[in-house]
């Protein structure tokens, strides 16, 4: 695929001082779990609450420990929502209510539809000594924020090589590849790799708004610095947009429509209403088979902390 005459056109002075009119960056949030693995959130923000349907995302490594002391997330409940999973490096044991129990490997998703209710836990093996991953959570949209339960496992997706770039297509469709994750709102996930530094121009939706996110290294967004410790975020509007990655720098590229409605977000559950999530909270406290049993867990559940007292809604 051929860009000369779109670098001709984004070179202008003109162009590319519109296109800065819809970029932004923000820092992210810092916090540490398990022994010693960062995890850097970048939504939700109070810069930007939700790309799409995208309502939360953490990267979380790279980080090394010894044997037995990876990250282990015991049973915790989710309504409203599909966790997604994008592994780098290392491996992660998934199980929940539903009965999966799945070993999710580097360059593989896992693909959680939480819908009316379910729960799961996360726990590296004992075997495991590095993590390094990108945990995301989509919102169902308002037809489908009670559907049933599911779990899905996606060992292969399609990557495609251009301008200098590995485009592993992680949800969505983007140069003409096709992702295999099912979701329920159009939403674009795209992992970039350079080995060597390059220039490329991306083609964008003009419905959807953009996030960019380093997961190794660090790049350049229309000549904003995109580090490990940022985010650059593009408004609606946009049909292409420079992107330069340095070498060996891995970049996650987010895009969707904006979120037909504003959504609540509070510990592992979306909502609409704070009494869907009051009543959630208390189901999981009392036992509800609403979110099931994980029997193979050796440890106990994740407990609900106290509701805030006012709440504000995402979109």
């Amino acid at each position: 695929m051929s860009h000369n005459n779109d670098t001709e056109l984004f070179n202008s002075d003109d162009c590319v001082k519109y296109v800065n009119q819809f970029i932004a960056e923000f820092p992210l949030r810092r916090a540490e779990i398990g022994q010693g693995t960062v995890i850097k959130r970048a939504l939700p923000s109070r810069h930007k609450r939700m790309i799409g349907a995208w309502c939360f995302l953490d990267h979380a490594g790279p980080a090394h420990f010894p044997q037995g002391d990876g990250l282990d997330v015991g049973p915790h409940p989710h309504i409203g929502l599909q966790t997604f999973t994008w592994m780098i490096e290392g491996t992660m044991m998934h199980h929940d209510s539903l009965g999966s129990a799945q070993l999710l490997r580097p360059r593989q998703v896992n693909l959680m539809t939480a819908g009316y209710g379910i729960s799961h836990s996360e726990v590296a093996p004992d075997t495991e000594t590095k993590m390094h991953a990108a945990q995301l959570w989509i919102a169902l949209p308002d037809d489908k924020i009670n559907m049933a339960p599911a779990f899905d496992h996606y060992p292969e997706l399609p990557v495609v090589h251009e301008q200098g770039i590995d485009f592993t297509v992680l949800v969505g469709d983007y140069l003409q590849a096709h992702s295999p994750v099912q979701v329920h709102t159009e939403l674009l996930g795209v992992d970039l790799y350079a080995a060597e530094s390059t220039r490329a121009i991306l083609p964008l939706d003009r419905k959807f708004e953009y996030g960019f996110l380093a997961l190794e290294g660090s790049a350049s967004i229309n000549g904003h610095e995109l580090t490990e410790d940022n985010m650059v975020i593009l408004e609606p509007g946009l049909d292409q947009v420079v992107v330069e990655i340095h070498a060996k720098s891995r970049v996650l590229l987010l895009g969707g429509e904006p979120f037909e409605s504003p959504i609540l977000l509070w510990w592992n559950l979306v909502g609409r209403t704070t009494e869907e999530l009051k009543l959630a909270r208390e189901q999981w406290i009392a036992g509800h088979e609403r979110f099931g049993s994980i029997p193979a867990y050796d440890g106990p559940r994740l407990e609900a902390p106290a509701f805030p007292d006012r709440m504000r809604a995402s979109k």
